[in-house]
């Protein structure tokens, strides 16, 4: 792997979530970056179903990229195509670099994620589902994934007395590669906080009423089990977001194909992280760790020292909380599960969002 090393290497960013965020300040003392995104603000969706169920936490959950960069530059728009060493944007303006790295992470519904590049849209639309699911006696998650169970964790712990049901085509709750020891922990404190579990048997239809918008509803499970609730949550169909590149770097399911060093085409010019890199398991964890790698493989290329090594795919890993109290997870390494309590420490009553904000430059002075 060898480029022509320059002090005064382009670096365009594409993806302004976690690993682009990432990969862009940790280069932004070497480099020109730019980072493009079509956001006004970068989304903490770590701590998104914490804002749900608490409105406090909204406006903390969207924090400007104004600081993020102390060299580089923010370029509010879309990615629409790629060719070698430029960017095409949606506005027709195009943007160039010696290297390009792209990091737009996925799509989900919300609450876990918004879809909306305005953080005003996106807040009242936090607000008007907080309000509606505040309003109901009994919640429907439909996924009993991370997402699901955290969510289902969320809205018993603020509000015990509703009747909360999580659905699923799955025998048991948590797919992947976790331990089945997890699974019961979990199992055994959503039993405890009074959530139940219909395993099994998909719904015949989604219920009739938009996610996250309150309206009284029937449905019914391929098993004949009729469910009725006030509200209910779609908690499945994550998304890669790479549709701007040519389906010939991507796999049938729309993962951008990368190599042992993230590499797209084995250019050392060109790169995907985060979500978007096939053979990767999702998570803002695991895209954290793939910024941090490709920046340094990166700083190496340009100033011609360190070595450039693989980006290893991360073993599975979890922390969940149920609450800001609750919760399990299990840590490479570790013989014991983590508890309630180290899950709590960890990421469930303060859910990381004071550590990003560093990272983002927010409360601390920015010299011109």
């Amino acid at each position: 792997m060898t480029v022509n090393p320059t002090a005064d290497s382009r670096i365009v960013v594409v993806g302004g979530g976690f690993a682009g965020t990432g990969v862009a300040s940790a280069l932004d003392d070497i480099a020109r970056v730019t980072l493009v995104d079509p956001n006004d603000a970068f989304v903490f969706n770590i701590a998104a179903l914490r804002a749900l169920v608490s409105p406090e936490w909204i406006p903390r959950i969207f924090l400007p990229y104004d600081h993020l960069l102390r060299r580089g530059r923010i370029v509010r728009d879309r990615a629409v195509g790629i060719e070698p060493g430029r960017v095409m944007l949606a506005s027709g303006a195009s943007v160039e670099g010696d290297f390009v790295i792209l990091a737009t992470g996925s799509s989900y519904p919300f609450p876990a994620k918004v879809d909306s590049p305005d953080s005003r849209e996106a807040i009242a639309r936090y607000v008007a589902a907080h309000d509606a699911t505040a309003a109901a006696d009994s919640v429907l998650i439909v996924g009993a994934g991370a997402v699901g169970l955290e969510l289902a964790g969320e809205i018993a712990s603020q509000w015990p007395d509703k009747l909360v049901t999580i659905v699923d085509i799955a025998a048991d709750i948590l797919p992947g590669d976790y331990r089945q020891e997890l699974r019961d922990e979990l199992r055994r404190q959503l039993n405890e906080m009074k959530i139940r579990l219909v395993l099994g048997s998909p719904l015949l239809e989604e219920p009739p009423i938009p996610a996250a918008e309150l309206g009284h509803f029937a449905v019914t499970t391929r098993s004949g089990l009729k469910i009725e609730a006030d509200i209910w949550f779609r908690a499945y169909g994550i998304r890669p977001v790479a549709d701007y590149l040519a389906s010939s770097f991507r796999t049938p399911d729309g993962y951008v194909q990368v190599d042992e060093f993230m590499r797209i085409g084995g250019d050392d010019h060109f790169y995907a992280i985060g979500d978007i890199a096939a053979g990767h398991p999702n998570g803002a964890g695991r895209a954290g760790r793939q910024a941090e790698a490709v920046a340094r493989n990166i700083r190496a290329l340009i100033t011609g020292e360190g070595e450039v090594l693989p980006v290893l795919p991360s073993p599975p890993a979890i922390i969940l909380p149920l609450g800001p109290e609750g919760g399990a997870g299990q840590l490479p390494g570790q013989d014991e599960l983590v508890g309630p309590e180290g899950v709590a420490q960890m990421k469930g009553r303060d859910m990381m969002v004071d550590r990003f904000n560093k990272r983002m430059g927010i409360g601390e002075r920015v010299e011109a």
